[in-house]
């Protein structure tokens, strides 16, 4: 739905708009174990999961022609995948692998049902337009913390495209099959533990510097205690991941938003974001993160979601400086 009103860029895309195709469902795949949620209403996949998507390429996350979204991750039970379609009153969902039962467990949850969109009032223009041009976005709660937060952490002081290309190879070379017939396409992350056991070339090749990827590795060995945080309140929960060195306010945020849907977790320190927000709300391009919560005040409890609607709106300053220049150093 949010399509047909704004193209698709890198700052709706951040905002968590992934293109999901209008196709025709088919029927449940072997061995697959089904469930449905009936939310009332359709659910707009590409709004909802799309913050769970790492690029283009991401391989634990898919779409495909006949409307599906297929996601792969490792659950406290296993590795599994789910196959997710929209529904005209909620959603199917398809799910392999051990793990398959407690997917299929936390659906509605995943879908935003543990989401309250009532409690947002909108109060400037552009995020009124915004907002009422996507009945459909929930926030996302996969209850899942170490999912989100080494995706994260690739992407801390890095382009894009280098945390992608981080993740892919990362994922491609260190997880797993994943269960179900997208094997071979889609990948389950590695385990925690996994994770330690990364040679320090691999992380090399895979063009991350030894502060990320030395951050990972500590984040991975107290990763029981981390996923611990999905179940806490947004304060407690962000003082769980900043006790581990590397890990600030701006990576907690970014994982909160996705493994506790958190909606108002609202993201620091970043580069960008202020300025978008300052641009779109009161035309100041130069807004810090001090201006920028300022502006957010009015949304109290609500401030990731204000981003969100910021950003899929759309509306950025123009540029007055180049792009960050992309690196390699596993090329070094």
């Amino acid at each position: 739905m949010a399509g047909r009103f704004t193209p698709l860029t890198r700052t709706t895309v951040r905002g968590g708009h992934t293109a999901v195709p209008a196709g025709r469902s088919r029927p449940a795949g072997a061995g697959a174990a089904v469930r449905s949620w009936r939310a009332g209403a359709p659910v707009d996949l590409g709004l909802v999961l799309g913050p769970l998507r790492r690029g283009p390429g991401d391989p634990a996350f898919r779409t495909t022609p006949d409307g599906s979204v297929w996601r792969a991750t490792r659950t406290p039970e296993g590795p599994a995948t789910l196959r997710v379609t929209a529904t005209p009153e909620g959603a199917d969902a398809e799910a392999w692998g051990p793990g398959r039962d407690w997917l299929l467990d936390g659906l509605p949850a995943l879908l935003g049902a543990e989401d309250d969109p009532g409690a947002f009032v909108p109060r400037h223009r552009l995020v009124h337009a915004s907002h009422r041009r996507r009945p459909g976005l929930r926030l996302t709660r996969t209850g899942l913390v170490l999912e989100s937060l080494i995706p994260t952490v690739l992407e801390q002081k890095v382009t894009a495209d280098e945390a992608y290309r981080a993740w892919r190879r990362l994922l491609r070379r260190h997880g797993e099959p994943a269960p179900g017939p997208m094997g071979r396409e889609l990948y389950v992350m590695p385990a925690a533990r996994d994770w330690a056991l990364i040679p320090s070339w691999d992380w090399h090749r895979a063009g991350v510097d030894m502060k990320r990827s030395a951050t990972i590795v500590r984040a991975a060995r107290v990763a029981h205690r981390l996923e611990e945080a999905a179940a806490m309140e947004l304060g407690p929960a962000a003082a769980r991941l900043e006790a581990v060195p590397g890990i600030g306010p701006w990576t907690s945020a970014e994982t909160l938003q996705r493994s506790n849907g958190a909606p108002d977790a609202v993201t620091t320190g970043d580069l960008h974001l202020p300025g978008i927000i300052g641009f779109a709300l009161a035309d100041e391009r130069d807004a810090d993160d001090a201006r920028m919560l300022e502006l957010l005040a009015p949304y109290e409890g609500q401030r990731h979601r204000a981003a969100r609607l910021v950003l899929l709106a759309g509306r950025t300053p123009p540029r007055r400086v180049p792009r960050m220049p992309r690196t390699d150093i596993g090329r070094l």
